[in-house]
């Protein structure tokens, strides 16, 4: 089957409101008083958006076909982003067959090697990855998960990530991840509050409902140890990201000297398969959560998840809505999905990327059919009435 070519390369931000999840204009408890790295210093500690975590915004990133078929996705980056897809990584993908993405990818990243490996430059090779495989599955006229091998199990599970686990519970998820709020500057009373939130929480939900805390690389590993140790005995299921994604020989330390039983998870923010090899390799973790929209697109994760099968740990991708939910269909090291509440009191389910994308679908009662993605591509469109900025049209 003879494919049209990749004729045109877009990238575009949104101006004006609703750009991602991390830009609130209301009260929204993504925002609220959470532990970070920056929680050390006083003046930064009650709002994530108070040091910046908002600024680069979204990224939306369109490949057209000859015959006028557009392939997008959506993810973070911003504007910075967008030069380097227009300006550098275009060069590999316009005129080019979108079933070559194996030889697009190894060219994106190595002729940005030298000025990239991590962070944002691979943030946009995400962007682009994923909208290949959009616009392949739409000219295929088949969905993604059917690209990437096909279903193994008849419907998603979710585990809900927000503030309120209990409202979770009554929605239909089987577990809730929790932020933590009080860093190691809180001191001992900060710790006492974070148990005792803890506490609170498991009253509520009961014995048997998973319950997790987030902890967002904010915690040295000293503080992490006694967390962990003191939470466990509140039935706390994982302890998600606690250090600096650079500490791995901290990680491993950690994993060695967590409870019995406590799972040990981190990922969000490594980036591809010579990262996730170093958690892996020196047993960092339990789970490795890498973001389909950060860690290099359908293309990297595939590889990342056959190290992480090898050597029998699970994938459980960071919330990423479609992005992540044709990849985690089609593996049985990814048991479950991760589904990040929107909604500002975390007491609806709403779509994640909205407004940005029509037709995305949600959980129901904390599942999700196979059927749901059975549209070409990732299964949605880009909402047009969204301020979409083209800032380095060539």
């Amino acid at each position: 089957m003879t494919l049209p070519k990749i004729k045109h390369v877009r990238a575009f931000v949104v101006r004006g409101g609703g750009a991602d999840y991390h830009d609130q204009r209301e009260r929204h408890w993504i925002d609220d008083h959470i532990a970070t790295p920056m929680a050390r210093y006083p003046e930064y500690r009650q709002s994530r958006q108070s040091f910046g975590i908002n600024v680069l915004g979204t990224l939306v990133v369109e490949l057209e076909a000859e015959d006028g078929t557009i392939g997008f996705a959506v993810t973070t980056g911003g504007e910075p982003a967008a030069y380097i897809v227009e300006h550098h990584l275009a060069r590999f993908l316009e005129g080019r067959n979108p079933t070559e993405f194996e030889k697009i990818w190894d060219q994106m990243y190595f002729s940005s090697q030298y000025y990239g490996r991590k962070g944002l430059v691979v943030n946009a090779i995400s962007g682009v990855d994923l909208a290949l495989w959009d616009l392949l599955g739409k000219l295929r006229k088949e969905p993604v998960y059917h690209m990437l091998g096909g279903a193994v199990r008849d419907e998603l599970v979710f585990y809900a990530t927000g503030s309120r686990p209990d409202l979770a519970q009554q929605l239909g998820f089987i577990g809730g991840k929790m932020p933590l709020h009080h860093g190691p500057a809180e001191g001992e009373e900060g710790l006492h509050k974070n148990i005792a939130e803890l506490a609170e929480m498991r009253s509520r939900v009961g014995p048997d409902f998973w319950l997790m805390l987030d902890c967002w690389m904010s915690l040295d590993l000293n503080y992490a140890t006694r967390l962990a140790h003191r939470a466990h005995e509140h039935g706390l299921k994982w302890i998600e990201e606690a250090l600096s994604p650079d500490d791995y020989w901290g990680y491993a330390d950690l994993k060695r000297n967590a409870p019995a039983g406590m799972l040990v998870t981190t990922g969000e923010h490594e980036a591809t398969r010579w990262g996730f090899r170093m958690l892996l390799e020196m047993d960092c973790c339990d789970i490795i959560q890498p973001d389909v929209g950060w860690c290099g697109g359908v293309t990297e994760l595939l590889k990342i998840s056959a190290l992480a099968d090898a050597r029998g740990k699970l994938v459980v991708p960071h919330g990423s809505s479609v992005y992540s939910y044709h990849f985690v269909i089609t593996r049985h090291n990814s048991p479950f999905a991760e589904f990040l509440m929107m909604a500002p009191g975390a007491d609806q389910v709403v779509p994640m990327f909205h407004p940005q994308l029509i037709g995305e679908p949600i959980p129901e009662n904390g599942r999700m059919r196979a059927s749901a993605l059975d549209q070409p591509g990732f299964g949605v469109e880009l909402n047009r009435d969204v301020n979409l900025h083209r800032p380095y049209s060539r």
